[in-house]
């Protein structure tokens, strides 16, 4: 007589090797793998911490010893430093996207639509620039700088794809399908993110100083940029008033550690 709780056919539980039930052994698997997530989740959000103190050109050693652990425990989660950058990146990239879509909802124009994504690209930037700086960009001659900037491109790729694309949409409702207007539609959206981008960051970088604007009027600035070009501030002169901004949005998350977030 056949025993089928030994052979695993119908009937009768699955065993491995040892004689261990299958379920069991998934059990310990789903168990081990929950725990890895939850531990990872904790190393990045210790990692933003850490960078946000430290700078966006913290060592692994360094981040590590602000975790209270070891920097092997980060190798061991993240491969290396550009793995780590790639996972705070993944986290810290959703939640801006996820700040700057929820802004441009409430527009009511193309314009103020602009605005609102903007200013929300410029608040979130500003609450770390550290941890924004240490998911863009990288320090040339680290070790693996390289490799870095590869294996980040897919999150960052990513994000300035789905802003691109929020843009294109009113754009796209508001000109319509008229012959002729397709490459305004086609390759404006990313020319302005290239514009946001290099502005917002330079601005980012810039020391406090009576000449930098604060945040609302650099979004203004840049927004005016984005629809009108600069022809009509060298028309005006230096002494015309700027128009009145469209209100910015109120609050943002930090990057250094926002209050609730599913890392």
């Amino acid at each position: 007589m056949v025993n089928n709780s030994q052979t695993g056919l119908p009937g009768g539980p699955a065993a491995d090797a040892a004689g261990t039930p299958a379920g069991s052994v998934d059990g310990r698997a789903s168990r081990w793998q929950s725990h890895r997530e939850e531990r990872r989740r904790e190393l990045i959000k210790s990692a933003r911490k850490a960078v946000h103190a430290l700078g966006s050109d913290a060592s692994m050693e360094e981040i590590a010893a602000a975790a209270g652990t070891s920097k092997s425990v980060f190798y061991r989660y993240f491969g290396d430093k550009a793995g780590l950058q790639q996972a705070v990146g993944e986290v810290v990239l959703s939640q801006m996207q996820r700040r700057i879509q929820e802004a441009a909802q409430g527009a009511q124009t193309p314009r103020e639509g602009l605005f609102a994504m903007v200013s929300a690209y410029l608040q979130m930037a500003e609450t770390s620039p550290n941890v924004y700086t240490f998911v863009t960009r990288y320090t040339p001659g680290d070790a693996g700088a390289a490799n870095s900037t590869i294996a980040t491109a897919g999150a960052l790729g990513h994000f300035f794809a789905a802003i691109s694309d929020m843009i294109a949409r009113p754009m796209h409702s508001h000109l319509g399908d008229s012959a002729g207007r397709e490459a305004a539609i086609g390759y404006w959206p990313n020319a302005a993110i290239g514009l946001v981008r290099n502005a917002g960051e330079q601005w980012l970088a810039s020391p406090p100083s009576p000449a930098k604007p604060d945040q609302e009027a650099m979004a203004r600035q840049i927004t005016d940029w984005l629809c009108l070009g600069i022809a009509p501030a060298l028309r005006s002169g230096p002494n015309t008033a700027a128009p009145a901004p469209t209100p910015a949005p109120t609050s943002a998350p930090t990057l250094s550690e926002p209050k609730k977030e599913s890392t």
